[in-house]
């Protein structure tokens, strides 16, 4: 193989690992707060649960990556699923700062276990959506090798796939470290929802920018302006959120 065909593979291939990286960790930070509310044991479960839901959703995405770019109804309904769990989040966080504490007995109950994992698995199918058609469209830029698979040319197949499979170890990681991290600094989650919701508008963005729409330029979405402007306000939601939330204190 030709050296200079080795090194545009390389090349994409650190990039797309760590793009992945970077949707993987808005992915587990939305699974932290879902299953937050619930008790510790069943906090694992459910997030083992939404794991194992990326991981399928994520391979199938990729396999019917060439179809569903010609979806745009299922990057609209990603979105406005996203805006509604930022919007319930951010009223719910909102709410529980300026709640009076409750007394043991009357605790809030804890939230059904599998209608949590019902909201976790449909953010795994939003973001699944998102990250692959970042990566696809990031490796069809690279030569062919060879002849399809799923719709994409089997060199640029295997590039996703390889960068997908380590952004979900990653995820693995950044879940369980962003649930302890609510625990720690429970102000930080309403700056969670709000990045939820910026990711949401980040599929509104895709879905104008789809040749069915036409809202937008269709090359918009992987324009420098457009990921400049999408990572730059993401960061400030972080560092906002961080700064503005205090670590727990014991009341």
């Amino acid at each position: 193989m030709d050296i200079g065909l080795i090194t545009q593979y390389a090349t994409v291939g650190l990039v797309l690992i760590i793009l992945q990286g970077l949707l993987s960790a808005d992915n587990a930070m939305v699974m932290a707060v879902l299953v937050r509310p619930l008790p510790d044991d069943q906090r694992k479960k459910a997030l083992f649960y939404g794991l194992i839901g990326a991981l399928v959703l994520r391979f199938v995405a990729i396999f019917f990556a060439s179809y569903l770019a010609t979806i745009w109804e299922l990057q609209a309904l990603g979105a406005i699923y996203l805006f509604y769990v930022a919007f319930k989040g951010i009223v719910e966080a909102r709410s529980n700062k300026h709640q009076i504490p409750e007394s043991a007995s009357a605790k809030k109950a804890s939230p059904n276990f599998w209608w949590t994992v019902v909201k976790v698995e449909f953010s795994d199918l939003a973001f699944a959506v998102d990250s692959t058609l970042a990566a696809v469209a990031m490796a069809t830029t690279l030569p062919m090798i060879g002849g399809t698979i799923g719709g994409l040319n089997t060199g640029q197949f295997w590039v996703v796939f390889f960068s997908g499979i380590i952004g979900l170890v990653i995820m693995r990681y950044f879940a369980s470290w962003f649930v302890v991290l609510l625990q720690k600094r429970p102000g930080i989650e309403e700056a969670a929802f709000w990045l939820v919701a910026w990711v949401g508008v980040k599929l509104v963005v895709m879905t104008l920018a789809h040749p069915s729409i036409h809202v937008l330029p269709h090359e918009f979405p992987e324009s420098t302006l457009w990921q400049t402007i999408f990572w730059v306000v993401l960061a400030l939601i972080l560092v906002l959120g961080w700064f503005r939330s205090g670590p727990k204190t014991d009341k």
